[in-house]
């Protein structure tokens, strides 16, 4: 069974939030689209370099893997032990970081040959990850984002997530887009867009229609996956099995 399943009491105070009129809400137009494995179990996704890094989840396929972006091509790779469940990556320095979901044990590898440098270990459970340009920043499905010392790699404190001051849980992959933490919310089509020094919602990304229905057979899991080329502005989106990944303009809706 893949993570817990979202109560409805989160849902409805999910789809509360998303219409509080202090929140804008965006939509979305399609820039480009591209191939994407439809074998991948999206975890976690960062752009660096002109290059995709995306980590894959799931018992036994698992894995951390360098992508060409235009083709969907997966270039370099590594799988992780068969009882280990993927999730969240990011890179730091020369490194990258990467999260398993509830074996509590993280991982280094090398970021120009994958090779496995050390493991450490946490508290609860691995979802997302990204950066600021100081500090890791975590998820674990919860409404609270830790923020960890990337020497250490220890936590170093928490932050709640709010929207209209109700927590905001299921909180999953992450990524750090010009000063804000966009948060993937599981099992919905909706990203969060988080002030990380308060943790309130200063907007929802609706993602409804991105896949279009030809794609959605049965294998198409939820949307999952947010990459940011800071240098060019360009948001990149997909979903777990998708066989599309998405470049995305923002467009506010209200």
């Amino acid at each position: 069974m893949v993570k817990r399943i979202a109560s409805l009491l989160v849902t409805l105070l999910l789809a509360g939030a998303a219409h509080a009129a202090d929140i804008p809400v965006y939509g979305f137009e399609i820039v480009r689209s591209y191939p994407h494995d439809p074998q991948a179990f999206t975890e976690g996704l960062f752009f660096k370099d002109g290059f995709l890094y995306e980590s894959t989840g799931l018992e036994g396929r698992s894995s951390v893997r360098k992508v060409r972006l235009e083709t969907g091509e997966v270039l370099q790779g590594t799988t992780l032990p068969s009882d280990l469940f993927g999730e969240g990556i990011v890179d730091w320095g020369d490194q990258i970081i990467g999260l398993t979901w509830q074996t509590q044990l993280g991982f280094v590898l090398k970021l120009g040959d994958f090779s496995f440098v050390k493991k450490f270990s946490y508290a609860g459970e691995g979802w997302g990850l990204t950066k600021n340009k100081t500090e890791l920043i975590q998820s674990d499905g919860t409404a609270e984002l830790r923020f960890i010392d990337p020497a250490t790699l220890k936590e170093k404190r928490r932050v709640k997530v709010t929207a209209d001051g109700k927590p905001v849980t299921q909180l999953n992959e992450l990524e750090w887009v010009d000063g804000e933490i966009y948060a993937n919310i599981w099992q919905t089509d909706r990203i969060a867009r988080i002030d990380p020094a308060s943790g309130k919602v200063l907007g929802w990304i609706d993602l409804t229609g991105l896949l279009s229905p030809m794609f959605r057979t049965g294998q198409v899991d939820v949307l999952n996956g947010i990459a940011y080329d800071a240098a060019t502005k360009r948001l990149f989106v997909t979903g777990k099995l998708w066989p599309k990944l998405f470049q995305i303009k923002l467009i506010r809706k209200k």
